[in-house]
């Protein structure tokens, strides 16, 4: 591969993952908007802590942090495998037992105005979901995170430390505000740094776009399991169709592609298939054109994905599809076993 073809690989990942954090956001948002703060507050919670169980032991050896104190393991955790996906986070340390993390603005997850549309109970339970629950997981009921800063209340980002106590936290006492106190200076020499030789560009630049991924691969069945198949499945072919129509211009111009018909569309699709690792045949024999899409990575191996969480993946080609041009007709056929193969059916 040359040179020239990993940058243009590379820029079709960032741009993917620009989309699906753009999904993401949106998620969030139009759970917000149209099911309320408390339901909002829950499917975040969940998300978070389904993501905590499943990645943060992992993420802690990959990363090669699991021999460190455990307060400091963890926020060395947060920033290094925030870092890895493009959010802007700073690391401090006082002791071994003391380590804050903090996001300055602009937050990653609440993207541009998106932010004045997060109620603070939404973002309190992302905390709850994952910072409050990484003692728990380590086998150390001592530690417990002091969050003295959210971005969404008005403060100038979200901050705060992981603190390990001289006693074992009740479930209450694993998150705590101090809104009184303040991090201290962040020094970029001091902040731990990925090893080079396994961290090389190619795998930095394809989990920079598996970051963003990963959370829709959480939210989506959250969705279902929480909502129910129905209900969840609306809102995720909702998000998926707004973020799809205000986000193509943007991401066929990362593709080199700008606006045209229905093969047009077929060329665009195409290569974002690409660009998520999805395997896909083209047929044109029939007049319209079919593309059968035999694989969707974003799913794979998720043991509870209920076909409803194909709703989302419908959404999102028909906003699409929508972005490239007026009356560009899409229709998918899914199988009934599962959330993968799809035909879809352009023009």
């Amino acid at each position: 591969m040359t040179a020239a073809n990993d940058q243009t690989t590379w820029k079709r990942w960032r741009s993917v993952a620009d989309l699906y954090h753009a999904v993401f956001t949106g998620l969030i948002l139009t759970v917000v908007t149209r099911r309320g703060t408390p339901d909002a507050a829950e499917f975040v919670f969940r998300i978070f802590r389904r993501q905590q169980q499943e990645r943060f032991l992992a993420g802690l050896d990959k990363l090669g942090l699991s021999h460190l104190p455990p307060a400091v393991a963890a926020a060395q955790y947060h920033y290094l495998s925030n870092w890895i996906g493009g959010v802007s986070v700073e690391y401090m340390i006082e002791n071994d037992r003391k380590a804050w993390i903090r996001y300055p603005p602009p937050r990653w997850i609440w993207r541009g105005t998106a932010i004045c549309g997060i109620p603070g109970e939404v973002s309190r339970a992302m905390l709850r979901g994952w910072h409050a629950n990484n003692g728990v997981t380590l086998g150390n009921l001592r530690l417990g995170f002091v969050c003295t800063k959210q971005s969404v209340d008005g403060q100038d980002g979200l901050e705060g430390y992981y603190c390990e106590y001289d006693h074992d936290l009740d479930l209450d006492q694993r998150l705590v505000f101090a809104r009184h106190l303040e991090a201290p200076p962040f020094d970029p020499a001091k902040a731990p740094a990925l090893p080079v030789d396994s961290w090389p560009k190619p795998r930095l630049e394809k989990a920079y776009r598996n970051y963003a991924m990963e959370y829709v691969r959480t939210a989506a069945p959250v969705a279902v399991q929480l909502f129910g198949p129905d209900d969840a499945g609306y809102l995720l072919r909702l998000t998926g169709k707004l973020i799809g129509m205000q986000y193509y211009d943007e991401v066929a111009k990362s593709f080199g592609m700008a606006r045209g018909d229905a093969t047009t569309f077929t060329d665009f699709f195409t290569a974002l298939l690409g660009a998520q690792d999805d395997e896909f045949t083209i047929d044109k024999s029939a007049g319209a054109i079919a593309v059968w899409q035999t694989s969707w990575k974003l799913m794979d191996g998720v043991i509870d994905a209920h076909p409803a969480c194909a709703e989302l993946l419908r959404g999102l080609v028909e906003g699409l599809a929508a972005g490239c041009g007026r009356n560009i007709p899409v229709t998918m056929t899914a199988e009934r076993n599962g959330a993968r193969p799809f035909t879809w059916t352009i023009g």
